[in-house]
C-alpha cells in the first residue's frame, strides 16, 4: 500500500494567501502604489536632497524685480477693490509692540522648518502606513509651488514701492526672513506667490487635526496655521492672497496623493508591510502556523513541524506519518470509513 499524503484546508488558506509576485508592469505600479513602511536612511536622504532641490530652483529662478513690483502692485489694488487691503494696518499696529513683533519674526524663521520635520518625524513613528502619501502630499504641494514663482514672480509688501510697509527684520534687526538684511542675496526675494508658509502650515495642522489622539494636539492643528497666517502678514512677508494661493497648491498635492494612492492619505491603514512586500505580523518571532501541512511521500516531515489549533480544537498541521498498524486498521490521518485494500 502506497504512502498517504495529508494535507489540510489550513494549508490551501496560506498558501492561497501568499501568491506568487506579479511582476508584469501592471504589478509594478500596483507595488509603487501600496503603502510601505517607510525606512530611516532613504528618508533623511530624501528630505535632504528634495529640500536642497525646491531651495536651488527657487533661488535660480531669475528675480524679475520689475515684473514682481507690478504684480505687486495690480494684487494691492485688487485687495482694495475687494474691500480686504488689511495687511499694512496688521503691519503697523504689531510694529509698535516690539516684543511682539520680534518674536513674530522669530516665528517666521523658525517654525516653518521646525514643525513641519516635527510632523514628518512623528508620522513616520505613529503612522507609517500613511506616511508616503501624506509626505506626497507636501512634496507636490512644494513642487507646484516652483512654477508659480516662476510664472508668476511677485514682491512682498515690504519691497513695494511706496506701499509704506514695515520691513520689520531690518527695523528691529533681527533674524527673521531669508530676504531681508545680510541673508537677502541668499534667497529669491519675489517669490512670495504662493506662500509656501501657510501650504506646510495648512498641512500640518490637517495632518495633527485628522490623526492626533489627544485633543489640545488637535486645537494646537487648527492653531498653527491660523498664527502663521497673522504672522505673515504682520511682518509684510505675503498678502493674504498669497496664502489663498498656498492653499490651492496644497490642494493639488491632496488631490494627487489621493489619486496616487487610491484613498485619502488620512484613510489608509495606520500600519504598512515593510518595504520588501512582507507584513509585520507575517514574520513575527513566535507566530505559529507558519509551517506547511503535508507529509511528503517519502514518508519525511516537509513542514517545520508547527501545530495551530483551529476552532474544533483540531490541529491545523499533521507531523510525522505514523506508521500503518499490522492488523490493517486505518492510521492516523486516514478516514475510518475509507475502503480496505485487500490483502494478498
Amino acid at each position: 500500500m502506497g504512502e498517504t499524503t495529508v494535507t489540510t484546508l489550513e494549508g490551501r488558506h496560506q498558501a492561497a494567501a501568499h501568491p506568487v509576485e506579479d511582476r508584469t508592469g501592471a504589478g509594478l505600479l500596483r507595488r509603487f502604489r501600496t503603502p510601505r513602511r517607510p525606512r530611516l536612511w532613504f528618508e533623511i536622504l530624501l528630505i535632504a536632497v528634495s529640500y536642497w532641490t525646491y531651495s536651488l530652483v527657487r533661488n535660480a529662478v531669475p528675480e524679475q524685480k520689475s515684473e514682481a513690483l507690478r504684480n505687486a502692485d495690480r494684487l494691492w489694488d485688487l485687495e482694495r477693490q475687494l474691500g480686504l487691503a488689511f495687511e499694512q494696518s496688521v503691519n503697523h499696529a504689531v510694529n509698535s509692540v516690539t516684543w511682539l513683533v520680534v518674536g513674530m519674526n522669530y516665528y517666521y524663521a523658525t517654525l516653518h522648518f521646525a514643525v513641519t520635520l516635527g510632523v514628518l518625524v512623528w508620522l513616520y513613528r505613529s503612522h507609517p502606513g500613511r506616511y508616503a502619501a501624506t509626505r506626497l502630499v507636501l512634496f507636490s504641494t512644494t513642487a507646484v509651488a516652483l512654477a508659480g514663482y516662476y510664472l508668476f514672480p511677485l514682491a512682498p509688501p515690504r519691497l513695494m514701492n511706496g506701499g509704506d510697509f514695515v520691513d520689520t527684520v531690518v527695523v528691529h534687526e533681527t533674524w527673521g526672513s531669508m530676504a531681508s538684511g545680510d541673508l537677502k542675496n541668499m534667497s529669491n526675494q519675489y517669490a512670495a506667490m504662493p506662500s509656501m508658509h501657510i501650504g506646510w502650515s495648512v498641512w500640518c495642522g490637517l495632518t495633527l487635526f485628522a490623526l492626533a489622539t489627544v485633543p489640545w494636539a488637535k486645537v494646537l492643528g487648527l492653531l498653527y496655521p491660523a498664527g502663521t497666517l497673522v504672522v505673515i502678514v504682520a511682518t509684510a512677508n505675503h498678502f493674504w492672497l498669497d496664502a489663498v494661493g498656498g492653499v490651492l497648491c496644497l490642494a493639488f498635492g491632496y488631490a494627487l496623493a489621493t489619486l496616487w494612492y487610491g484613498s485619502k492619505p488620512y484613510a489608509l491603514p495606520r500600519e504598512a508591510p515593510d518595504g520588501g512586500g512582507g507584513g509585520r505580523d507575517r514574520d513575527r518571532p513566535g507566530r505559529r502556523g507558519t509551517g506547511r501541512a503535508a507529509v511528503g511521500s517519502d514518508g519525511g516531515d516537509t513542514g517545520s513541524g508547527d501545530t495551530d489549533s483551529g476552532a474544533d480544537g483540531r490541529t491545523g498541521v499533521v507531523g510525522p506519518r505514523t506508521p500503518e498498524p499490522p492488523d490493517g486498521s486505518p492510521s492516523a490521518g486516514v478516514s475510518a470509513h475509507a475502503p480496505k485494500t485487500p490483502r494478498h
